[in-house]
């Protein structure tokens, strides 16, 4: 719940241009069957080879055209790059066409639980920060004690002195823009300690233009509407 939360408190303040949506998945514990939906009950096995052999037809008659066969592969492995954990919000830009502007990606237990998810999301972070999309990480993942934001400025060369020793929880935003030519790369970091506040986070739409996400009263909202203590 917390992602819709969020979405409803960003709705308050984001300019009329702007909307957020929450995204959600959760791997293999969350499957849809929507074959039985896309199923049509008329349809054959012998419909399905008709339609694969009427692409191997140039026209009436015209001669059959041999289909590509490709090689086999020179390398495969299994991996669960494709099935990653979600828990976010993105923030759009209607008057450009729906533009990705930014986005808050909450980190879940399987987000660090092995070496090629953790590599996995910073990698996606990495990309919208490519693209110059604000990116804020909330980490409130007590039991893996690695630092994601830490990883990520490791991938791009630097690191930041407030975070020596990283701690386990954090809350940051972080955004790539152009300034005097060139690219810069800014965060605003912030530790998080039980029985403290939560931040409230910038969250950046225009280079000049910004507006906060207050994680505390986001987080109290969603403990409540779930009936759960929040602390």
């Amino acid at each position: 719940m917390w992602p819709a939360i969020m979405v409803q408190q960003l709705v308050k303040v984001l300019p009329r241009e702007y909307t957020a949506e929450p995204r959600v998945h959760l791997g293999d514990y969350y499957e849809v069957d929507v074959g039985t939906f896309e199923e049509d009950p008329g349809r054959t096995v012998g419909d399905d080879a008709t339609a694969a052999d009427s692409t191997t037809r140039d026209g009436p008659g015209e001669g059959a055209t041999a289909l590509y066969a490709p090689p086999a592969p020179t390398l495969v492995l299994d991996t669960d790059l494709d099935d990653q954990y979600a828990y976010e919000v993105l923030v759009f830009d209607q008057t450009r066409h729906r533009q990705l502007v930014a986005a808050v990606e909450i980190c879940s237990p399987a987000n660090k639980d092995r070496t090629e998810n953790r590599r996995a999301f910073v990698a996606k972070c990495a990309a919208l920060l490519r693209e110059h999309i604000c990116v804020s990480i909330v980490d409130l993942v007590t039991i893996r004690s690695f630092n994601l934001y830490c990883d990520l400025l490791e991938l791009i060369g630097r690191s930041d002195p407030s975070f020596n020793p990283p701690p386990a929880t954090y809350a940051v935003t972080c955004r790539g823009h152009k300034a005097a030519r060139r690219s810069r790369f800014a965060a605003w970091a912030y530790p998080l300690v039980i029985g403290q506040r939560l931040p409230s986070l910038p969250i950046w739409l225009m280079d000049n233009l910004a507006v906060s996400l207050d994680l505390e009263a986001s987080y109290e909202e969603t403990c409540q509407g779930l009936r759960i203590p929040s602390a």
